[in-house]
This record gives C-alpha cells, sequence and structure tokens, in this order.
C-alpha cells in the first residue's frame, strides 16, 4: 500500500491525484502532437471538476494557467494563452502601510475630520455657515449611532471648534436637529422602544409566574 506521504506533492489539490497523475504522463509523452492532444483533454476533465469556474471570466485560460502549474512549468504543449511566467505567480504582493493618520474621536471617522481641518480655507461666510450647521448635524447623527442613548448640543458644538481648530463655532447649539427626529431617520427610536416594551413584557412575565 502506498500512502500520500510517500507520494510527489499535489500543486494544487483540488484537482486531485489523478488530473495530477495524468498530466505526469502527458509530460512524458514524445510526440508533441500527441501531448498537445493530451493537453487538451486534460483542460476538459479540469473543467468537470471545477464548474464553479465557469463563471469566472476567461475560464479556460485560468484552466490553462493551473495545467502550467500543476506540470512544474515543464509542460511543452500549444496553448491557446501564453504561458505564465513563473516568477510573476510566485511574486510576493507589494507591502501595504497602514493608515498612520490619528483620529481624534472614531465614531466621526477620519473624513469628518479631514473636512473640518480644511474649515479655514472657506472664506466665504454664507459657505462656512452652511458648512458649520450641516457638519454640527452630521457629527450628532454619527454620536448617536455610536451611542444611542442621548447627546448633548454642547458637546457637538465644543468638538466640532475642536476639531475645526476653531474656525466653526456654533453661537446657539439648540437649533441643531432634534435627537428624536435624528434617531427616527436612523431607525433607533424604533428599535429602542422595541428593547423597552420586551423588558416590560419580560417583567409582566415574571410576576404573572410569582402568582401563579
Amino acid at each position: 500500500m502506498e500512502y500520500n506521504t510517500q507520494r510527489a506533492k499535489l500543486l494544487l489539490p483540488e484537482y486531485g491525484r489523478n488530473v495530477q497523475e495524468m498530466i505526469t504522463h502527458a509530460m512524458e509523452i514524445e510526440s508533441k502532437e500527441e501531448r498537445n492532444k493530451a493537453a487538451r483533454a486534460i483542460i476538459e476533465v479540469m473543467g468537470q471538476l471545477n464548474p464553479h469556474l465557469r463563471d469566472v471570466d476567461d475560464f479556460r485560460h485560468k484552466l490553462w494557467t493551473h495545467l502550467f502549474v500543476m506540470s512544474d512549468f515543464k509542460l511543452d504543449v500549444d496553448s491557446p494563452y501564453e504561458m505564465p511566467q513563473q516568477e510573476v505567480l510566485n511574486s510576493k504582493p507589494d507591502h501595504m502601510d497602514y493608515p498612520k493618520s490619528r483620529i481624534r474621536y472614531g465614531h466621526y471617522g477620519k473624513y469628518t475630520q479631514s473636512i473640518l481641518a480644511t474649515a479655514k480655507m472657506v472664506t466665504n461666510q454664507e459657505e462656512r455657515d452652511y458648512l458649520k450647521t450641516s457638519m454640527a448635524n452630521f457629527m450628532k447623527k454619527q454620536y448617536l449611532a455610536y451611542n444611542n442613548d442621548a447627546v448633548e448640543n454642547h458637546v457637538i458644538a465644543t468638538q466640532l471648534k475642536e476639531l475645526s481648530q476653531g474656525e466653526l463655532i456654533l453661537e446657539n447649539p439648540d437649533e441643531l436637529m432634534n435627537t428624536s427626529v435624528l434617531l427616527k431617520s436612523m431607525g433607533i427610536q424604533q428599535n429602542n422602544n422595541k428593547r423597552q416594551q420586551n423588558k416590560k413584557n419580560q417583567k409582566n412575565k415574571k410576576k404573572f409566574v410569582k402568582k401563579n
């Protein structure tokens, strides 16, 4: 009995041992014409074993690439596609640096902080007033998404001033959108009401059980 640990390593295990052996056999065929026939037959078998590849753009190209990979790029056949380069397939992706910018308040997000940091570039007073009001209401909405209990308008005003480096100041924070209106628009108030009703039902159920 021959164990898999004693056999050659499968380069693409999803195709199985039989396909790997078929490719090994094809590599030993001396006639190139016969090798081409064998390669095309193997491609058909590979396609049947992996029908999900038919949903991939140019799936036959992918099959031919897998064929060469499993032959360790040593199968000499005429492919309808350019033979892939082993160095390219084995190359590692470029290193991606993580963002290093510091976010003062995570629930507002990076872009809110970036927009407010450039507030000094807005010189038109009408545009500044619009930016101030719209960003303050947006911040309040984001705050409620993070903590849906409540938020004080003066907190939003303070943080707006801080993030805009003193450029945007709310003279009357109470003019911000009503908390209940924001919660309703976000669908949070309805969820809160359901949770409160469920708690109430649980309490009533416990009282009923104790009485009986």
